[in-house]
């Protein structure tokens, strides 16, 4: 057992009336604002107030306004002693003296980095160390019908030449569509899709030195593989919504969703049933359902999972030592409540401990889930698939993360200029050399 584990576990083995009389304040900031989440990270720090002594004050902020409000209290020396923060920040911050490196690489060490998703902390590493310690996260998913599937005798679609064999197989429009692809220009979800499909293949536009032009052989396989898919899906401006509805109706064979979709797939959420049958409370579709986390194109056998990690952040203002237990308290003995604020959003990126290295998985697969009905994601989804949806934080990929470039490829997916020319490309406008050219003028002028 690690020494913060240690901490975590036995501080109320040490007389409380001796840590009380040394017991501080310190304040966390957390962008999971809303009451009945709020309430859970509230719940989690009188349970460290219990076991140490020592209080948190959490402060709600706007995931929006966080940047603005970080910079600010900075300025004025007055940050809290711990952000939960996206990933966008970990490394920004990090260069900016904001975040204390050399506390977040302490907890991680001390907890064991082998005990969390190495996608997870490839994402925060900073100077030899970690600009954060990774919470949670969650994989973008390829949704597809199992059964289906195993009835054709088909292969799980974890690779571009695997999903179009589907499609090949299973599109029979209007009963059954092979694929509903984000087609939608203005909508953050096809910027999201397309990162992932372009990940797959192993293409990034950018690199250790920023823009890095796209290789029209690879790019153009990206290309071809969703217009492929574009054309398996149903005609109109598609996205979430209606990848979503249309899967949710029985009439898709694949989709890519988030794992927000999971309560909904297995009917506890009224407001977006499974209509596959008349009872919108059913588990049937749910059943039916396998996921994959990381696919491949063909230049890039390995694949890649597309994910979102959240992290603590331990400021540069911070009572080190405390914030530090905090972190390294949630982490650990509080980590089943840290997940438990919205399980099927927070994958567990630490998997257990040196004595259970399954505890943090098991527990997560018991927490409820669905909003008008609840269940453990462990009694509605076999084991194989809480492996995989775990599974795919281990290979997590982002553009521009590993080459320090993430803020330049935020700008790049921002402008829209990818699913501007796919879409020109999978609508006959342009040809693939064009579309490529094209990608590479118009990212190239980004700074």
């Amino acid at each position: 057992m690690t020494r913060h584990d240690l901490l975590a576990g036995a501080a109320t083995a040490f007389a409380l009336t001796a840590v009380a009389a040394q017991a501080d304040t310190i304040r966390f900031w957390t962008t999971e604002e809303q009451p009945e989440r709020l309430a859970r990270q509230e719940a989690l720090a009188e349970q460290f107030q219990e076991a140490t002594g020592h209080e948190v004050e959490v402060i709600p902020v706007t995931e929006s306004d966080l940047g603005t409000r970080a910079t600010a209290a900075f300025a004025a020396g007055d940050l809290p002693d711990v952000i939960y923060h996206t990933l966008q920040y970990a490394l920004p911050w990090a260069e900016a003296g904001i975040l204390d490196t050399d506390a977040a690489t302490d907890v991680i060490e001390d907890l064991g980095a082998d005990t969390f998703a190495p996608g997870a902390l490839e994402m925060a590493a900073y100077d030899g160390g970690y600009a954060s310690v990774p919470v949670d996260g969650w994989t973008q998913m390829i949704i597809y019908r199992a059964d289906l599937f195993e009835e054709a005798g088909l292969e799980p679609p974890t690779s571009y030449a695997n999903v179009l064999a589907a499609v090949e197989a299973l599109h029979n429009p209007p009963e059954m569509y092979g694929f509903v692809a984000a087609t939608k220009v203005d909508e953050n979800f096809m910027s999201q899709v397309l990162e992932h499909v372009f990940l797959a293949n192993g293409v990034s536009p950018v690199g250790p030195d920023g823009f890095q032009p796209l290789e029209e052989g690879p790019t153009t396989e990206v290309l071809e593989f969703y217009r492929a898919i574009a054309e398996a899906s149903p005609p109109g401006e598609l996205y979430w919504d209606q990848s979503r509805s249309v899967y949710f109706a029985g009439n898709a064979a694949m989709i890519i969703w988030s794992p927000f979709i999971l309560d909904e797939l297995a009917g506890l959420r009224d407001s977006n049933p499974p209509t596959i049958n008349d009872d919108p409370t059913s588990t049937d579709l749910a059943s039916r359902t396998g996921i994959v986390t990381n696919f491949s194109g063909p230049s890039n056998p390995d694949g890649a999972a597309w994910a979102d990690i959240r992290y603590f952040g331990i400021t540069a203002d911070a009572n080190t030592d405390v914030a530090e237990e905090f972190v390294a308290f949630s982490m650990s003995d509080g980590y089943a409540e840290t997940l438990a604020i919205a399980p099927e959003g927070k994958f567990p990126v630490r998997n257990g401990n040196a004595d259970n290295p399954s505890e943090y998985i098991d527990a997560w697969a018991t927490l409820d889930v669905g909003v008008d009905r609840r269940a453990p994601l462990g009694d509605l989804y076999a084991q194989e698939m809480i492996d995989e949806i775990v599974g795919g934080l281990d290979v997590a990929q982002r553009w521009g993360v590993a080459d320090g470039q993430l803020a330049l490829a935020s700008r790049m997916i921002n402008s829209q200029a990818v699913n501007r020319v796919v879409r020109e490309f999978i609508d006959g406008e342009i040809d693939a050399a064009t579309a490529v050219e094209q990608l590479n003028e118009e990212l190239g002028a980004i700074e």
